[in-house]
């Protein structure tokens, strides 16, 4: 007897193999189609995942974000300022002499004020080098972080990356502290300066006790603008309230026992002199002059709004002045908008010489 087997019917083995080709089929198109679908909605030709808002390759820096970020350091710093101010405990003491033998104050305003402005911009930009008046101790870090939103007015500014390593920011959180301590709120000013490979390309001067806020972006926008005139024959010159003599007495030889010589504190202050600042308590002047050795923190700020307005501050000698490096500029200053710069740096030789005998 034959043994017993199985006898395949070719139709059926024909039908077995078309089963399992379709269900290959099947699973292999939905394996297509999950991968289609993910090219399609997440990553197109080279996208890559979608960065939160703000980020930039490492290294990078948008100077729109430095500017909002600048801005906000400045009204923080300020609120501190004035609440200080305000409760009349200053806790004042001396730090030091300036060059001229003056004696340098510091108060709680100083210190609270610094501390909230350099951890905010530290926090957001830790990469970025930070240069401040005040020392900013370990113990005293403060948390403080930008909420990454940027103000109406400066919607219209292009983002502009620069490398980090080419950013140099510099703090003034407290600029007129002599007259701080002695109750003269109206010269008080919180600033910070934005400077790009040395050059100052954003500047923030904010008025704490009338909530003020002058800021400018070189080549990109602001929102304070010049006056309309200027009198380049005999100027009003605002200079420190220490120095007013030494300047009325060459300034009155160069342009005219008619000019005014108008003693102020505080750089930021005496900057926005120059400009058109909705303050009843802001003077006009000119031209801003200063004959001696003063910090890059007190002029690096009017420095980058002058520059985005079109004006021009200088050393007396008509020489740019750099923001990398010292934190000390020498040779005096010389501040104007909407006048012929170079003509008041020819008539103003004597107080370069003037300069010089002080540092």
């Amino acid at each position: 007897m034959a043994p017993m087997g199985i006898r395949l019917s070719p139709l059926g083995v024909a039908v077995f193999c078309l089963l399992g080709i379709g269900v290959l089929y099947h699973l292999y198109s939905g394996f297509l189609a999950g991968r289609l679908a993910l090219f399609v909605l997440g990553e197109r030709a080279g996208d890559g995942p979608d960065l939160p808002p703000g980020s930039l390759p490492e290294g990078s820096v948008d100077l729109r974000e430095l500017l909002a970020v600048s801005v906000l350091a400045a009204v923080k710093g300020g609120e501190e300022v004035k609440r200080v101010r305000e409760s009349n405990v200053l806790h004042e003491k001396a730090k030091g002499k300036t060059r001229e033998g003056a004696e340098e104050k510091m108060t709680s305003g100083d210190v609270l004020s610094n501390r909230k402005m350099f951890y905010l911009l530290k926090n957001t930009f830790p990469g970025l080098q930070i240069n401040t008046e005040e020392r900013v101790d370990a113990p005293d870090k403060e948390t403080i972080f930008w909420d990454r939103s940027i103000p109406e007015d400066m919607k219209k500014i292009q983002p502009k990356t620069v490398p980090a390593e080419s950013v140099t920011v510099w703090i003034d959180p407290l600029d007129a502290t002599q007259e701080y301590t002695e109750d003269l709120r109206q010269y008080v000013t919180t600033m910070v300066c934005v400077a790009v490979n040395g050059e100052p390309v954003i500047g923030v001067i904010h008025k704490p006790f009338s909530a003020y806020t002058a800021w400018a972006m070189v080549d990109s926008g602001s929102n304070i603008k010049a006056r309309s005139s200027y009198n380049e024959r005999t100027p009003r010159i605002i200079v420190s309230r220490s120095h007013a003599g030494k300047v009325e007495q060459v300034a009155r030889q160069t342009f005219g026992n008619k000019t005014v010589i108008i003693p102020a504190g505080g750089a930021g202050y005496k900057v926005l002199a120059l400009l058109d600042v909705p303050d009843k308590k802001q003077e006009k002047a000119d031209v801003y002059i200063h004959v001696t050795y003063i910090k890059k923190w007190d002029i690096c700020a009017g420095n980058a709004v002058l520059k985005a307005l079109g004006g021009h501050m200088t050393t007396l000698t008509g020489e740019e002045i750099s923001y990398t490096g010292s934190d000390g500029n020498e040779g005096g200053l010389l501040a104007s908008i909407n006048m012929n710069h170079q003509a008041l740096v020819d008539k103003l030789p004597n107080l370069e010489k003037a300069s010089n005998k002080q540092t």
